[in-house]
């Protein structure tokens, strides 16, 4: 439907819903939506007046209805990896030529020279800007009418940006913009132009650009999952969006896709079944369209924990030290099939709360004598998406110190569960398990099963990323898939205002380093767009999809012999793009 309103206005709340699935479209929801956002066949984004929803629950609304909050995965790469060596090869030095690498992030700075062609014109085909609340300008495919375009947001073509590029107030014409700086860093690493003058290449040189600037998570959903203001949040409906205008852009232009996605979260199951990873699995069946996503940056943080209850009578007691000035924050905790779990609480003061019984689709509010806090436990014992029970915790004003969670088996097979923490970002690095385990820290979506997912390792010691996260998922799939380059690598920095006004030339681009998964994340992803290039521009792979991708990386890698591959920190080894070009030229 036509949108007579702006859905991306905190006036207006955002629900994903599956359809067919009476639990995600009750009689309220269909008498109240204000208008909804075609996003994948199955799926759909309802916008419903905020008024009339909040204060948002669990009770009143199904857990993946509700967009979770996903934030950026990061506080000579190019030789180690072998892209450097394939790009000097003449029947291999693609360099990304004739496809489009896509990032979904921050927003990417259009104006910096590393992402111009030599004649000074844009090497950037589109973007897409949810912060700015024009109305939408996309020239969208013929059959596209089958499916009204995305509703809010402002989008800017290639003609546009050169247009602003040609101007002398660029921003008047274009006013998109990165103020963080993490898109355009990924953006750079994958596909930037090189610059001689500062020894830098992107991984895919040659490939076009196209950019999503996401806007910041809402009011009320930072609210519900208890972020900070100050924190940098994105909605999974925005990103899922996101991923529907880059195929758009990639079917206008007829050219192959790489998607980079260098964003994670803590929340869900750990499986890849939200509504994000689904989307992801439907565009991995696409013949010229791949996804790469960051594994992480979550082991050593202690945002996770595995427990296991061996009798009915006699709990497992989850240490959780919160941290001082921790206003709030939740926890979730996943059963392994077909457990199901029941909860209690001991304070930091030592005041018990006996266990909470189990009712289906049942909440709790509960209060202390001796302390400010609020704790508020959602039992589902049949979460849609993955069939498993979910335990959703919300604490309100936790005084600092230990508190524990008692967990009890109300029906034993193997006793096992999990809980995870908010990622770094989210919470207070005081907040954190007492006795965590570093393993499944992969974020979503790196955990679905159509995403090549990347760890970060440090090119210049050979050693894994300290903090890169490290596998299985939860159902025991081998994720990461592949290791990169992702400590102190170089890229792109931020360009300062006076600096435009005063005339940027090569030679002066600010350059940095940064170090996260998500760096990875960009090398793969240029890497990616080199063998979409190969085999389907080309000519030498017409059929490439995602799953033919990851085999020719995996086969490609690079393995150390004193480690056993797979495994849980490295997947099935360190990228290495001339070594796959070798394997398929025996073929």
């Amino acid at each position: 439907m036509t949108c007579p309103v702006n859905p991306a206005s905190e006036d207006y709340a955002d629900f994903i819903h599956r359809y067919g699935s009476e639990a995600g479209l009750s009689d309220f929801f269909q008498e109240n939506i204000a208008c909804s956002d075609f996003a994948f066949p199955g799926y759909s984004i309802l916008y419903i007046p905020s008024e009339l929803i909040l204060p948002l629950s669990l009770e009143k609304y199904p857990y993946y209805s509700i967009p979770k909050l996903y934030t950026t995965m990061d506080t000579s790469a190019l030789d180690t990896s072998g892209i450097s060596t394939t790009s000097a090869q003449p029947a291999l030095g693609s360099k990304g030529r004739g496809t489009i690498i896509g990032f979904i992030d921050t927003g990417i700075d259009y104006r910096n020279p590393v992402f111009q062609n030599p004649n000074g014109t844009t090497r950037i085909l589109g973007i897409w800007d949810q912060t700015l609340p024009s109305p939408s300008n996309i020239p969208w495919p013929e059959d596209s009418s089958e499916n009204p375009p995305i509703q809010y947001g402002t989008f800017f073509t290639r003609e546009q940006i050169n247009e602003a590029l040609a101007s002398s107030s660029p921003l008047a014409a274009v006013p998109s913009t990165d103020t963080d700086g993490h898109g355009t860093f990924l953006a750079g690493v994958a596909a930037g132009s090189p610059i001689p003058e500062q020894d830098f290449s992107g991984a895919a040189p040659e490939a076009a650009i196209a950019a999503v600037k996401l806007k910041p998570a809402k009011r009320y959903l930072r609210e519900f999952f208890c972020v900070p203001e100050n924190a940098a949040a994105f909605q999974e409906n925005d990103i899922i969006m996101g991923i529907r205008y880059l195929i758009l852009l990639s079917q206008q232009y007829r050219m192959p896709l790489t998607i980079c996605l260098g964003l994670g979260t803590n929340s869900g199951s750990h499986e890849g079944t939200s509504p994000l990873s689904q989307a992801l699995r439907y565009i991995g069946q696409y013949v010229g369209i791949c996804a790469v996503t960051a594994a992480g940056n979550e082991t050593g943080l202690s945002h996770h924990y595995i427990g296991s209850v061996s009798s009915s009578s006699v709990p497992d007691e989850v240490a959780i030290r919160v941290g001082s000035g921790e206003t709030g924050f939740v926890t979730e905790l996943w059963a392994s099939t077909p457990e199901l779990y029941t909860v209690g609480f001991v304070s930091p003061s030592g005041e018990e709360i006996e266990r909470i019984p189990l009712t289906l689709g049942s909440n709790a509010s509960v209060s202390f004598l001796l302390e400010p806090t609020v704790i508020t436990v959602y039992y589902r014992p049949h979460e849609i998406d993955s069939g498993k029970q979910l335990i959703f915790f919300r604490f309100f004003n936790p005084s600092p110190g230990e508190w524990r969670i008692r967990v009890y088996s109300s029906q034993i097979l193997n006793g096992d569960f999990h809980m995870w923490l908010p990622a770094e970002g989210f919470i207070s690095p005081e907040t954190v398990f007492l006795t965590p385990n570093p393993n499944t820290t992969i974020t979503g979506p790196g955990d679905a099963s159509a995403v090549i997912t990347a760890a970060a390792y440090n090119h210049l010691n050979g050693s894994i990323g300290i903090h890169s996260g490290r596998g299985y998922t939860l159902d025991g799939r081998i994720k990461p898939d592949i290791a990169a380059p992702g400590v102190d690598v170089f890229g792109p920095g931020q360009i300062p205002e006076a600096a435009y006004r005063r005339g940027i030339s090569p030679a002066s681009i600010p350059m940095t380093r940064k170090t996260g998964t998500s760096i990875a994340a960009a090398l793969t992803a240029g890497a990616v767009a080199s063998l979409l290039s190969w085999g389907i521009v080309w000519n030498n792979d017409p059929g490439m999809s995602e799953a033919a991708i990851r085999s020719y990386l995996i086969r490609g890698a690079d393995r150390n012999r004193a480690f056993t591959f797979p495994n849980r920190e490295w997947g099935y080894g360190s990228l290495n793009l001339y070594n796959t070009f070798l394997w398929l030229r025996e073929l």
